[in-house]
């Protein structure tokens, strides 16, 4: 080898170390965390919204990822409405394959969900719902998502703006759960237009 080829390769070798060396470090600056929270206010009762979204079924018809394969597979395992309760899908390349596990209830308040995803990639993380009297009449209802991504996978967290990404979904399903809910009738307004 000439003189020439063996400083292009050394060239070529210390380019690739050094790449690989800010890779590394940039692992390490770069936060693993992620999170995205959305809200809105419907008009209804806080106890009449908490026993609309505590049944994971509903989701479907509010959750934007239900429409974007109507012909995803879905599985039920459980009481739903109660702790344990897994949602299971199964659908095209945008939903992908996975499930939704309700973790936790505060009654009236908050419900806590696992996500464990398997295709197009495995990964889990951590979502809510808390349901907040804002007047007798009216609720907040804030829908949140947190997880983490292992280094180096967090990299692309630089390139992904979770907050944008799944914040939008989370508006768009909040905005049809508002659409759903002050569209249907409760008991109350059904007893005092008979009367």
């Amino acid at each position: 080898m000439s003189p020439k080829t063996i400083s292009t390769l050394k060239l070529i070798a210390l380019l690739i170390l050094g790449f690989a060396v800010f890779i590394f470090v940039a692992a390490f600056i770069v936060d693993t965390d992620f999170s995205a929270e959305r809200s809105v206010i419907i008009d209804r009762s806080d106890q009449e919204i908490f026993e609309y979204v505590r049944f994971l079924e509903n989701q479907y018809n509010y959750s934007v990822w239900g429409e974007m394969d109507p012909d995803m597979e879905r599985e039920f395992h459980g009481t739903d409405g109660t702790v344990g309760f897994v949602s299971s899908w199964e659908g095209n390349e945008e939903v992908g394959r996975g499930e939704q596990e309700i973790v936790g209830i505060v009654e009236g308040e908050r419900i806590d969900y696992e996500l464990r995803f398997y295709e197009p990639f495995e990964s889990s993380a951590e979502s809510y719902m808390i349901v907040e009297p804002v007047t007798e009449n009216q609720t907040r209802v804030r829908w949140g998502f947190s997880g983490s991504m292992p280094r180096p996978m967090n990299l692309m967290l630089l390139f992904m703006n979770m907050d944008e990404l799944i914040g939008s979904d989370f508006e768009t399903g909040l905005n049809n759960l508002k659409q759903i809910l002050e569209s249907t009738e409760t008991e109350t307004e059904t007893e005092t237009e008979t009367n």
